[in-house]
């Protein structure tokens, strides 16, 4: 976000005159690592102040009331938690606080629970964090906010500063803890995390419709704070420290339950459906194609739609070992995308041009979106590489033509051009704010699977030119996020090939701008109690919604991205949070579906086309508070994710009468006779779930398991034909059954 502008409020200034006059009260002082903290005491707020000897310090409101009449009435500073029980005429507060070292960072955590006296309305409250100096006034310096929540992500800030002193540190509110006080007002979190220096951090969301109800407790902050005492010099080491900052504070994160959903059984409903329901299907020649969503007749067919739903089918179709005609059906009709004047395959059926109603921008004849040209060429050299000639030819046809786009526009795409003249029609997603960017990413992962058909150096260095492109576009790099998932692992690819550390570090960015662009938290109030949150990426910058196509790539390219870093040295943070993201998309991707959400959750008006209700086809939008979702519609193109889920977690073993399930990724997978062996992936920190289950009609199976870190692993638990076992990640695996 680079360098922000002073932000400076009364409420400010009134705090650092109050931690500087004889009005303040210390109520404890602590060490941490190289840090002096103080909890103070003012008339209007309990701050715990974080400095270095000559440095800036941090005040960090934990509690505050307007009344200005706070008095602590209890307290207990002689353990490791810090206990504050203050009163005021507004109510009474209990305050906890907690401080950590681990390696090179620090750690703060503390958490405010209210209690009003009447009920309250709350019409404004102050930021929590003020950066000070020892003299009170209000600290500048040579500061960058690195990253802050957008919308509904998670709700974060992340700062550096090099002057007066070195440091950073990642601010990270829990707003699943503010879920009683959103739910009691029927407010938002969103965009409650932000500023700029000095005076930044969380605020309550503004009240003024329901009040808070007397003798109710509620949560008024959950904030968990990581100090490094070096600022990162560069993008790179930007990427990085915040990763390895917000693992840290993952680990001490309260984190929702994960449910095991039956995706072979979802799996099997789905197909039928999507095979045979009307409103998946239009016909163009002689060929059927997959709408786009269901009941959209107005829109032509799509590439970039079969091809999202033929290649998990296709995955589906090995794991199962029966033929899906689906899949021949669908591959039929893709040469007739092929446009022989331009020579590549197109977005829209060239022959259906004539459906395009103009309405927007790339609703018309010959517009390309710059990364719809990548998308479908990505999938075809997929099915080239596995053997199928017709995405062969149809993708090696289409390479100069897109080499030739890269060359015209330097590898900086814009958002939208004119695919017979190059011509851009739309050069920036906002002002100031560049094309599409993270199109470079999946440009080189087109080009890396050119290299690996052909054994051509060209496309290699084609790679390596557009990753170069981006080598300074820090935190800007996400456009769309399975784009810029895609585009991370053709980094880690070209690491591999070339052994040249830009290439990891471009990966290790691209996965920071997707973290930065998710949401670690659960909306436990309003829609979000039928929909879990934690963890769902949101597909655009400034998206409000989250969307099951999107996410379901950004889980199959973080899966492949763990897979190729196997005996890589990757680091521990990416490591951890891209397993437990693997895991939480397994928990939270069925809920896309309108046959598990309640009827009150839907949209009563759909853009495009209908919502069944009753067919296993997931929506495209889902609002986590209070909209309502599916008002997009009901999206075809995403209907291949269970499809993709069920090749990558289940395991047929014992002749194919029972299934291993396990929620990490996995790789190096063996099975035999008797015995089932495979790495999980992830940090040995923390565990996945592994199931044995029966379905077929063989007998019971006496299973033992042993993991090379853990040794004989028992079962958690035993359900009837279902056993359960706790394993932990980053070690190799055995299963042995009789």
């Amino acid at each position: 976000m680079g360098k922000p502008q002073s932000s400076i409020s009364p409420w400010a200034i009134h705090l650092a005159n109050e931690l500087t006059s004889q009005r303040a009260s210390t109520c404890s002082e602590k060490q941490i690592s190289s840090k002096n903290v103080q909890v103070i005491l003012t008339a209007d707020s309990l701050v715990i102040c974080v400095s270095r000897m000559g440095g800036v310090k941090l005040a960090f409101r934990a509690a505050y009331t307007p009344a200005s009449d706070f008095e602590v009435t209890d307290s207990d500073n002689s353990k490791e938690t810090l206990k504050y029980k203050l009163n005021s005429s507004l109510g009474t507060y209990r305050v906890a606080i907690w401080l950590d070292e681990y390696e090179q960072l620090s750690g703060l955590h503390y958490t405010t629970h209210f209690t009003p006296a009447e009920d309250v309305q709350i019409p404004f409250w102050p930021k929590d964090i003020v950066a000070l100096k020892d003299d009170g006034i209000l600290a500048d310096g040579d500061v960058d906010v690195h990253v802050a929540q957008e919308g509904l992500r998670s709700g974060l800030v992340y700062v550096s500063r090099t002057k007066p002193e070195t440091g950073a540190m990642l601010y990270f509110q829990n707003l699943t803890a503010l879920s009683d006080y959103c739910a009691a007002t029927e407010t938002s979190v969103a965009n409650t995390v932000n500023g700029g220096w000095p005076e930044f951090g969380f605020a309550l969301p503004v009240a003024e419709k329901k009040p808070i109800l007397r003798g109710n407790e509620y949560t008024l902050t959950d904030a968990f704070v990581t100090f490094a005492d070096d600022a990162p010099a560069d993008q790179f080491e930007t990427a990085k420290q915040f990763m390895d900052m917000l693992a840290y504070i993952y680990l001490q994160l309260p984190k929702p339950a994960v449910r095991y959903h039956d995706y072979p059984d979802i799996a099997a409903k789905a197909l039928p459906e999507l095979a045979n329901h009307k409103g998946c299907w239009t016909h163009h020649r002689g060929h059927s194609y997959l709408n786009a969503y269901v009941c959209d007749y107005k829109t032509p067919p799509e590439i970039m739609v079969q091809l999202a739903v033929v290649l998990p089918l296709k995955e589906y179709e090995e794991w199962t070992g029966q033929a899906i005609p689906l899949i021949a059906e669908l591959e039929a009709g893709l040469t007739a995308f092929y446009d022989e004047d331009i020579g590549t395959v197109q977005r829209w059926l060239p022959a259906a041009e004539q459906q395009l109603d103009g309405e927007e921008e790339q609703k018309k004849p010959l517009i390309m979106d710059s990364w719809y040209l990548h998308h479908p060429l990505l999938n075809l050299s997929r099915m080239a590489l596995h053997g199928n000639e017709m995405a062969k030819d149809l993708f090696l046809k289409s390479l100069d033509y897109t080499v030739k786009v890269a060359h015209h526009f330097n590898y900086k795409w814009p958002v939208f051009y004119k695919m017979d003249t190059l011509e851009t029609v739309k050069a920036e997603t906002k002002p100031g704010e560049g094309g599409e960017r993270d199109v470079a990413g999946i440009y080189a992962l087109v080009m890396m699977q050119a290299w690996e058909l052909t054994n051509a150096d060209k496309y290699l260095d084609e790679a390596k030119k557009a990753a170069k492109s981006v080598a300074s576009d820090g935190f800007k790099l996400f456009y769309q996020a399975n784009n810029t998932a895609f585009a991370a692992g053709a980094m880690l690819r070209l690491w591999k090939a070339t052994q040249d550390e830009l290439y990891l570090d471009l990966g290790y960015l691209f996965l920071a701008n997707v973290f930065r662009n998710l949401a670690l938290w659960d909306a436990r109030y309003g829609h979000g109690l039928h929909f879990p949150l934690f963890f769902a990426v949101f597909p655009l910058n400034d998206a409000p919604y989250t969307a099951v196509y999107e996410e379901v790539e950004v889980f199959s390219a973080i899966y492949e991205f763990l897979e190729q870093a196997d005996e890589t040295p990757i680091r521990r943070s990416y490591a951890l949070l891209l397993a437990e993201f693997v895991r939480y998309a397994l928990h939270r991707m069925v809920y896309y579906y309108p046959t598990v959400l309640p009827r009150h959750m839907l949209a009563d008006e759909v853009k495009t086309g209908e919502v069944d209700r009753k067919l296993w086809i997931p929506l495209e939008d889902i609002y986590p508070e209070w909209e309502k979702s599916g008002t997009v519609g009901q999206e075809v193109y995403g209907a291949g994710f269970p499809f993709a889920v069920v090749p990558r977690h289940f395991i047929h073993i014992a002749d194919a009468t029972y299934l291993l399930f396990i929620d990490y990724p996995i790789s190096e997978l063996l099975v035999g006779s008797q015995e089932a062996r495979f790495k999980v992936l992830g940090d040995g920190q923390l565990a996945c779930k592994l199931y044995v289950m029966k379905t077929g009609s063989g007998g019971p199976l006496e299973v033992t398991v042993s993991g090379e870190r853990q040794g004989a692993i028992d079962p958690q638990s035993v359900d009837g034909e279902r056993q359960c076992f706790e394993v932990t990640g980053d070690q190799h695996v055995v299963l042995n059954w009789s």
